[in-house]
């Protein structure tokens, strides 16, 4: 296997292992809801393998109906969405590339879920979200990394928040508003409910915008593409863009006390292991994080 051969593999490695992965969406009861996904067995996933039985439950939540930052219902003569492309200021892009649209409904570009229509989520299509994962080593007393006695690698740290809504640990991020760069989302998202800046006075936010600008002025990029996620329907899905924001010294970011805000019950410090299991697809998301560290971390 040539060199250039094995680099494009490194790159496409988390990507392909969150593709291939398409089970919280299919199955059960879907959230919020007492509706029962139709079965969708492993070989009846792909849109291109014949499934003359498949007759799922069309749903949309009625919490959803007439909210500014959702779409109409499709039919509705006003509303005309520019499928694949940036509609005004929303992007109805995927990052898998482009997807199937059939009698004006998206295709879920993964495959069949168990159930049809928007569900919960805002947008007809992609719903787009960024997720900021935060870390720090995890250090003694004497300030030193500590180290795992079974693996005898450094314990890496990231803020994790518990939702309110699944009681699931989880990365603070959220969706992406129309017209905003993903960046600006994670940042935000990392301030309403990891740090809860929505309570902060004035002079406290003032003092954190300055200590921590240039902190989230360098993320690097881990992830780009679609979720496994429990809310994702057949013509609506959530694809994110997630950043590692890294505080190797602790001094920053590492510093925080955690306290948790907008829609989360809980903030705190979790240690990244390979059995960690959270919401959605952010185990994937955090497990590509660690093993990036971890190799820059034994490489200094």
């Amino acid at each position: 296997m040539n060199i250039i051969l094995v680099g494009l593999l490194l790159m496409i490695r988390p990507a392909l292992s969150m593709m291939i992965t398409h089970f919280k969406c299919r199955g059960g009861v879907y959230p919020r809801s007492s509706i029962e996904r139709f079965p969708v067995p492993d070989d009846k996933v792909s849109w291109a393998v014949d499934y003359k039985e498949y007759k799922p439950r069309n749903h949309t939540a009625q919490s959803i109906h007439g909210k500014p930052w959702a779409d109409p219902e499709i039919g509705d003569p006003e509303f005309k969405p520019n499928w694949n492309h940036l509609d005004k200021n929303v992007d109805r892009q995927s990052y898998t590339g482009q997807y199937k649209v059939v009698d004006n409904y998206p295709l879920n570009p993964i495959g069949r879920t168990g159930i049809s229509g928007r569900g919960v989520l805002g947008r007809w299509g992609p719903n787009h979200a960024a997720d900021p994962v935060v870390t720090r080593w995890k250090r003694l007393q004497s300030g030193e990394v500590e180290i795992d006695k079974n693996s005898n690698k450094p314990i890496l740290q990231f803020v994790a928040i518990k939702r309110g809504d699944t009681g699931e640990w989880a990365l603070p991020g959220g969706m992406v508003d129309p017209g905003e760069k993903v960046t600006t989302t994670a940042v935000r998202e990392f301030r309403e409910e990891a740090i809860n800046s929505l309570v902060m006075s004035q002079g406290e936010l003032k003092a954190w915008e300055a200590k921590f600008e240039s902190f989230f002025s360098d993320g690097e990029e881990v992830y780009k593409g679609y979720v496994d996620d429990p809310r994702n329907t057949d013509n609506a899905w959530m694809e994110t863009a997630a950043y590692n924001f890294h505080d190797d010294g602790g001094h920053v970011v590492g510093a925080l006390n955690l306290h948790a805000g907008d829609d989360a019950v809980g903030a705190t410090w979790v240690d990244a292991t390979p059995d960690l299991k959270l919401y959605a697809s952010h185990s994937s998301i955090v497990k590509e994080v660690l093993e990036r560290r971890l190799n820059a971390f034994s490489q200094v």
